[in-house]
């Protein structure tokens, strides 16, 4: 007997039989959606199109214009990718995933390529996208699953498996061929039609797709100052045989962990000691130093840092803070939802900030504002200030980097500096660990440390704060002299330690759920770091606590 069920799809109240499926359901809203329709949401839970309807919880599509959509898009690309190497290259043709780069992935391959081959690649994931494949949900044994990859050869999931406690895996099959990834899959490749890749050297290329922010996919446009740092991270790491996290792991089982974390923090520390370097050997004197990066990236352990090692030089750091220029809040402009922007570059007194500091360089005295960020007004400094001839201006704040500010000022005497964690070590080869997860963890355990937020509210803020990162921030960084990488290799595993418990109050009906477990099985495959080997002048301090630097 065939049982119906009420509930609410995209607002509107349906009568279905139980038992359809999500897809069904699904091709009657795609008009609605510029997209393929990617994943469903029942209540606030997401589950794959494949599922059937078994509750009357309401349903709501999402195509990849939706964060979590666009996540499932992207890994589902990477399998067809990796599918159609071994079809076109061969069977241990090898497709290995390494970081983020200009709103794509930089991608390399253990065969040597060129133009040609990129576009055949290119062209054979189009074919079987058109054939509209099947993405098969397979439950097997694990030691099934380390045996599948032994046989072919991927020790890096071979690895990751070890370290499991899970009787069975789910894994995801295309054609003849199965994979282990991190997060839901679409039901077929019918739908993966939306992506370019750029051929950029003899082993790797970029691949492209829309995001959550640009619609469209956006031409490539190389940046090779960021491109060289991760290079530089990446080399150290294979150098130290930590090219993924079961290699890290291995570290922490064998009493290594300690020796890491040493190394690593003398690595960064020494990165930015030639960073301080470069300023006072410049030619021209350096007066200013401009810094920008996104949230989290350890802005504040940094200007600490260098202020030190450039009074090792001999230079005196004076640090202005460009949020002293803010505009009283009732003259500040608004967004598109009527709410006030605060990052926008017209919520900052430009005029009178580059007027000050003009005045600055030029040997005068000037009051300099503070904020009141309680009554939201800009008050005036009671103490004069003064740059001597051995001082140099510290400043640091979002538009840092923006060519409108200090425009007056000759650009020799300024040096850019554009900070970031750029996070380079993935889980397997197919799973990487962006960047931005890597600052919304330090950012959580942050802002629960040092404002008692739950995460649930640093979630709520996250995406405001990663649109103003878009906006402001990202477009700008390549006018930096120098880019400085604020990650380190170990530091998820202490993070672990200090999160997990965070993420796992959150409870089930909350619309934050979703997204907390998605971070918890993240961190399931790093063991934990115990924190007492970090030195108090680390970065990671600034984060987890007990830092020297106030």
């Amino acid at each position: 007997m065939i049982e119906n069920v009420k509930l609410k799809i995209m607002g509107e109240v349906r009568t279905v039989a139980k038992g359809v499926t999500l897809l069904d359901i699904a091709k009657d809203y795609q008009e609605q959606f510029k997209y393929p329709i990617i994943l469903a949401k029942a209540g606030n839970r997401y589950r794959e199109l494949t599922d059937q309807i078994i509750s009357n919880d309401d349903i709501t599509f999402v195509d990849l214009k939706e964060r979590r959509g666009n996540l499932v898009y992207v890994n589902a690309l990477i399998f067809l990718m990796s599918y159609s190497a071994c079809v076109l290259f061969g069977k241990d043709a090898r497709v290995i995933v390494k970081y983020s780069i200009d709103k794509g992935i930089y991608i390399e391959t253990n065969f040597e390529l060129d133009e040609k081959k990129c576009a055949s690649l290119k062209e054979k994931m189009m074919e079987i996208a058109e054939k509209d494949i099947a993405i098969t949900k397979c439950r097997v044994n694990r030691s099934e699953a380390i045996e599948y990859f032994e046989a072919k050869k991927d020790i890096s999931k071979v690895e990751l498996l070890k370290y499991s406690v899970n009787s069975y895996i789910t894994l995801y099959k295309m054609g003849g061929m199965y994979d282990y990834f991190f997060s839901m899959m679409p039901p077929s490749t019918g739908d993966l039609k939306y992506f370019d890749l750029h051929f950029l050297n003899n082993r790797g290329f970029v691949l492209l797709f829309p995001t959550i922010y640009i619609d469209g996919i956006k031409e490539y446009e190389h940046h090779p100052k960021l491109f060289d740092v991760f290079k530089e991270y990446q080399k150290w790491a294979d150098i130290m045989k930590i090219g993924n996290v079961p290699a890290l792991n291995k570290i922490v089982t064998s009493g290594r962990a300690d020796d890491i974390i040493r190394i690593d923090e003398m690595l960064q520390s020494n990165r930015l000691l030639n960073i301080a370097r470069d300023i006072v050997t410049k030619k021209e004197k350096v007066r200013i130093i401009l810094i920008a990066g996104p949230s989290s990236s350890g802005k504040t352990t940094s200007c600490r840092k260098l202020s030190m090692y450039l009074r090792s030089f001999g230079l005196e750091p004076k640090e202005i803070s460009m949020d002293d220029y803010f505009i009283d809040k009732d003259k500040t402009p608004k967004d598109e939802n009527g709410e006030y922007d605060f990052e926008c570059l017209e919520a900052l007194d430009v005029k009178r900030f580059d007027s000050d500091v003009k005045k600055l360089l030029e040997g005068h005295k000037v009051k300099l504002p503070r904020y009141n960020f309680l009554k939201g007004r800009s008050e005036e400094g009671t103490e004069e200030t003064s740059l001597g001839e051995n001082e140099v201006l510290i400043i640091e704040g979002i538009h840092a980097l923006n060519e409108q500010i200090l425009t007056s000022i000759d650009r020799n005497k300024k040096f850019k500096i554009y900070l970031s964690p750029l996070t380079i070590l993935n889980i397997d080869i197919h799973n990487r660990i962006s960047s931005t997860d890597n600052r919304l963890l330090r950012r959580i355990v942050r802002d629960n440390r040092t404002r008692g937020h739950k995460v649930e509210d640093t979630l709520k803020i996250w995406r405001k704060v990663r649109l103003g990162e878009e906006k402001h921030i990202f477009p700008n960084q390549d006018a930096a002299d120098a880019t400085f990488n604020t990650a380190l290799i170990y530091e998820l595993g202490i993070l672990k330690t200090y999160v997990e418990p965070l993420l796992y109050s959150v409870q089930t009906d909350s619309p934050y759920y979703e997204e907390a477990r998605r971070l918890i099985n993240m961190l399931k495959n790093f063991l934990p770091i115990p924190s007492e080997a970090v030195p108090d002048d680390s970065l990671l301090r600034e984060f987890i606590g007990g830092s020297c630097f106030k």
